[in-house]
């Protein structure tokens, strides 16, 4: 799944818009690499995001293309 869109379903990030610019000002790392909007996510991932002065991680437990709002937080941790 691209990296914008799994940001957006699993609403880490609200928007894929705002998750393709994320990614498109290197503000998004994959495994340790900067990443672009397109890259692949797969399962034992881990994703950094700068916001701000904030920066958080997290590990991709799941990747599917819907899930239900309530079911959100089996689709990633946060370290």
């Amino acid at each position: 799944m691209r990296l914008d869109k799994y940001l957006k379903v699993s609403r880490i990030i609200k928007r894929r818009t705002l998750a393709n610019e994320a990614c498109s000002r290197g503000r998004v790392q994959v495994n340790g690499k900067v990443a672009k909007p397109a890259s692949e996510v797969r399962v034992g991932d881990v994703i950094r995001i700068q916001f701000g002065e904030q920066v958080h991680q997290y590990e991709v437990l799941l990747v599917a293309n819907s899930v239900p709002r309530g079911d959100v937080t089996r689709m990633f941790r946060e370290i």
